[in-house]
């Protein structure tokens, strides 16, 4: 008999995780995820699916109905919109400004579709017109793009694009993974159909469950692929004349059914992280959305401001710029891996590397949810001041974290 390894309590060390996510989740949502286990039928437990429900059409500033939970990472709701919605051969149009734009082209295509892509440069972003002349083009089912794409960290301007969207009948998918409530989404004033995303960026939660909100269009698409599985199917139901969605498990229509007062059975909902998602929904409305929105605004501005005391260049077009996030080359002649782990090593604290043609050139240094804070914002500059510096890089000497303050100061702080 082989010995067996046993291995001691987890006791992971303490991080200040300041990369573009996830990040260093807020107390009160590790309190909440430690509350006792309820019957997935317990009236109690479906009360609080019910909240969850109210608080997150608040947060996505929506009044659709069909705004719930999908129990998976984030990519789980963009998976379930894109498999329970397209049909092969359906017409996608993606605007890719990053990474994250050609993941939502991987899984349109996946589930069968005819994707068209347009891209521009990384660093920045889309003119509304240069979509539009594509959606005019194209005449797409799905129009799909990231607000936020933290591989850039970039923000594409969305005010026009639902409009733009309804005007050729597409219907307009929104990931807002790494933006919603670190930016204004206010999703029903600019028309949008569909928006998703996770709770582990600026909800301040952990990965592992991912809010959407549909309006009536895309639930009357979804219904038309009706489909109630088989031992607890009611005798009266009638299946709809559309092709069964792929996927079980990402089955929108079955998952309204569930989080509807019918509650049909479909799965065992992952209670410990729908207690994490309604306190990070809690926790963001009692801020309030415009303090949220100010304060992920003052942290960008004062990081940018810190890493450009510090002589570094921030990249991408500022205008454009993610609030929660913030790309700068990693100066030449030093090893950008190496520093991470130093300063991991040394101070305790991680930033981020990038991808693809980034991978090397960039680092991306966020400031989301519970890390958006002052205090953490220069600490981290100082730690990477003195990083640079072990680094051979001539640096002022505080002018990192004495821009940082000043920005701070200049807005009461």
């Amino acid at each position: 008999m082989s010995v067996k390894e046993v291995f001691e309590e987890l006791n992971p060390p303490q991080r200040l995780i300041m990369g573009p996510g996830p990040v260093n989740v807020d107390p009160r949502v590790l309190n909440a995820m430690s509350m006792p286990l309820l019957g997935q039928f317990d009236p109690a437990f479906t009360e609080y699916m019910n909240e969850t429900m109210v608080l997150y059409r608040q947060v996505f500033q929506t009044e659709n109905r069909w705004t719930i939970l999908i129990d998976g990472m984030a990519r789980s709701a963009i998976e379930t919109f894109m498999v329970s919605v397209l049909e092969p051969g359906d017409k996608v149009l993606v605007p890719v400004f990053g990474r994250f734009g050609h993941l939502l082209t991987e899984i349109a295509e996946r589930c069968g579709a005819d994707v068209e892509v347009i891209e521009v440069e990384w660093g920045v972003v889309f003119d509304p017109q240069h979509i539009e002349d594509a959606v005019k083009r194209v005449r797409p089912k799905v129009v799909a793009l990231c607000q936020g794409d933290t591989s850039t960290t970039m923000a594409q301007p969305l005010e026009e694009i639902g409009e733009i969207c309804s005007r050729y009948d597409a219907i307009s998918f929104v990931d807002a993974t790494a933006s919603l409530v670190g930016m204004d989404l206010p999703v029903d004033k600019w028309k949008l159909d569909c928006v998703s995303a996770g709770l582990q960026k600026c909800l301040a939660g952990p990965p592992g469950i991912a809010p959407i909100t549909f309006n009536d269009k895309v639930a009357e698409i979804v219904n038309r692929r009706k489909h109630i599985e088989k031992g607890i199917r009611p005798e009266s139901f009638v299946a709809a004349k559309g092709p069964m969605v792929a996927s079980n498990y990402f089955d929108l229509g079955m998952l309204m059914d569930y989080w509807s007062d019918t509650r049909l059975n479909h799965h065992t909902e992952a209670t410990s992280m729908l207690y994490a998602a309604r306190e990070c929904a809690r926790i963001v409305l009692k801020e309030g959305l415009i303090d949220i929105f100010d304060r992920h605004s003052l942290a960008s501005r004062a990081m940018i401001a810190g890493l450009e005391g510090l002589g570094l260049k921030v990249f991408g077009d500022k205008k454009y710029k993610m609030p929660n996030a913030t790309g700068v080359y990693i100066p030449d002649h030093i090893d950008g891996e190496a520093a991470r782990a130093q300063m991991l090593h040394d101070f305790g604290i991680e930033i981020g590397t990038s991808f693809g043609p980034l991978h090397g050139k960039i680092w991306r240094i966020g400031a989301m949810g519970y890390n958006c804070r002052k205090h953490n914002i220069l600490t981290c500059l100082a730690a990477l001041e003195a990083t640079l510096r072990q680094n051979n890089v001539s640096v002022p000497a505080g002018g990192g974290v004495d821009a940082a303050l000043k920005e701070f100061r200049t807005n009461g702080q």
